[in-house]
């Protein structure tokens, strides 16, 4: 049986992954949302923009909830995550529950800050409104608590079960690809489908990626 280990390797083999780091409220959801979207190959969640060493769920303190994602920019470019970004979360302060859940972007590199500016006054003009989006350098990504990565495929323990012999550690699954779609299709984020059509695509051994679609649509919600 194929393992999540080789899978990813094959997904990101002579790939140049770019990283978006990013706040919209509670990083459950954006999470399952963005793992959704084909071009993403990685997900995970955690706390940025604080001043405070070591943050936790318990103390975060002025820190925010963040997701993290890696994607390829041959598949999704820069620019269509931040439309989904903005397009998915209403982006200014009376919406705001503390620094906790502030809308953020943490820009990587001078390119990214650039393409935010162009961004957001595109937004702004069909808004009709200034967008307040907290709009930093990264400093440090501190990364969430294993119950918080890819939450809403954990509450399905009996799926996980199944998936055993492929996310034999928590970190395996924090890193997988595969569990990125999932968590955003128990979620409601694309359909079994759309989710099989894509697999088909990725660049697997046919044997493996035959091995994975098998997984999928063998598997008892």
């Amino acid at each position: 049986m194929i393992t999540t280990t080789e899978i990813d390797e094959e997904l990101t083999k002579n790939r140049v992954l770019k990283t978006a780091t990013f706040g919209m409220g509670c990083f459950w959801g954006p999470e399952a949302r963005f793992g959704s979207l084909p071009g993403v190959i990685r997900t995970r969640v955690g706390y940025t923009g604080g001043t405070t060493p070591a943050p936790t769920y318990q103390t975060m303190e002025d820190h925010t909830e963040t997701i993290e994602i890696d994607y390829d920019p041959t598949s999704i470019s820069y620019e269509e995550i931040l439309l989904h970004f903005w397009r998915n979360h209403y982006p200014n302060r009376d919406q705001y529950k503390g620094q906790q859940y502030v809308s953020s972007l943490r820009y990587h590199n001078l390119q990214q800050k650039q393409i935010i500016g162009l961004v957001k006054r595109e937004m702004e003009i069909k808004l009709g409104e200034p967008i307040e989006t907290e709009i930093t350098p990264l400093g440090h990504f501190t990364l969430a608590e294993n119950r918080h990565q890819k939450y809403y495929l954990k509450r399905y323990p009996n799926v996980l079960e199944q998936l055993h012999s492929l996310y034999p550690s928590a970190e395996s699954l924090i890193h997988s690809t595969f569990a990125a779609r999932l968590n955003g299709f128990v979620k409601g984020f694309g359909t079994r489908d759309q989710i099989v059509t894509e697999m088909e695509s990725w660049p697997l051994h046919e044997n493996a990626r035959q091995q994975l679609v098998q997984q999928f649509l063998k598997i008892k919600w």
